[in-house]
């Protein structure tokens, strides 16, 4: 397996404050699972919390679209598997995407999404879901850090809200077809997650495609 080509396919789920998008960047250079770089290159990172429904930033995208922006969210949701399909044997790693469109349309607008046929792409493909927690008990200290660079400190107001969601996210982790792994971000250096994820994917086969 030593020689094969490395392609593998991580999303990153889980509630604000659980350094998704730190663990997505280490995730993506991490040589066990994209291989030996001389050179940094742009590999792939993306996420549904891109807002690129609006033209005005904090807008909308593919997790807080509007009611009646539904059938251009499915169909972006379409595009995105149908360009995963494509360039099946390269690594995606995804901060953010199906659950935490189901969270926030569930609460929002009373809306449940559907994702099963979206799943049964992804898991064919082998991609992987990676819930990211950490202790409640955590949570403050992480919002005094994130306030120190965030544009919108209000989304952090009340951290209640946030180890409430954290129980949703792992009943829809729960409900996912998909090989899942949570990892704690409050105890673990990123580091030692990355090294973590790393050896559930060998263990699972992960890193290949077939």
């Amino acid at each position: 397996m030593a020689g094969q080509k490395r392609c593998p396919k991580i999303i990153l789920e889980g509630t604000r404050l659980t350094q998704k998008t730190e663990l997505a960047f280490k995730l993506n250079e991490h040589p066990r699972l994209v291989g030996e770089r001389k050179y940094r290159y742009h590999s792939p990172v993306i996420s549904a919390e891109w807002c690129g429904f609006t033209n005005y930033p904090w807008g909308r995208g593919l997790i807080n679209f509007n009611p009646d922006e539904y059938d251009l969210a499915m169909e972006t949701y379409a595009t995105w598997c149908r360009l995963f399909g494509q360039l099946r044997y390269y690594s995606w790693i995804v901060d953010r995407f199906h659950l935490s469109t189901r969270y926030y349309q569930r609460q929002a607008h009373g809306l449940e999404i559907d994702f099963s046929e979206l799943e049964i792409v992804l898991k064919e493909l082998g991609f992987h879901l990676v819930l990211c927690t950490r202790d409640a008990n955590t949570f403050e200290a992480a919002r005094a850090e994130r306030l120190k660079v965030s544009g919108n400190p209000s989304q952090y107001d009340d951290l209640d809200t946030f180890v409430t969601e954290q129980e949703v996210f792992r009943d829809l982790a729960r409900e996912s077809i998909l090989p899942c792994r949570e990892v704690n971000v409050g105890r673990d250096s990123l580091y030692d997650l990355a090294n973590e994820i790393a050896d559930w994917l060998e263990s699972t086969g992960g890193l290949w495609m077939e």
